[in-house]
């Protein structure tokens, strides 16, 4: 029997979901958008470093009207109608300087509260402290 390995990711301090799915926008909106992220993330200075931006596809989050439809995490907030122009707006304001775009927003998780703006908002995944062998 083989032996699976732990898989293994670098730290970021929030974590983007982007629904896809068909029923979120039919005509290819929510992955048109999560392919600009890349550049985007990239440009804004939010691909290294303690503001890393982790992104990920999502088939379904089940909230099927105003998409396309984002969640950022670990701050529970979610985003509708996310389109480029408003994409770039939750760069700059939430994901770079930890203002949500309240006009943007139809959800807010209950972590919100541990995420506020002049608050430290702690890496997920923080570093494990290694043995030595």
């Amino acid at each position: 029997m083989s032996e699976v390995s732990k898989p293994r990711i670098g730290d970021y301090r929030r974590h983007l979901l982007v629904c896809t799915g068909p029923r979120c926008t039919q005509n290819g909106e929510g992955q048109a958008l999560f392919d600009s992220l890349g550049d985007k993330l990239k440009a804004a200075g939010l691909t290294e470093g303690e503001l890393r931006v982790k992104r990920s596809r999502v088939n379904c989050f089940a909230a099927c009207k105003g998409g396309p439809v984002m969640c950022v995490q670990p701050d529970g907030t979610w985003y509708y109608n996310v389109t480029a122009d408003n994409l770039e707006r939750i760069v700059e304001e939430h994901l770079k300087h930890g203002r949500p775009v309240d006009d943007l927003v139809f959800h807010q998780g209950p972590a919100a509260a541990e995420c506020l703006p002049g608050q430290e908002v702690k890496p997920m995944n923080p570093p494990t402290e290694s043995t030595p062998s």
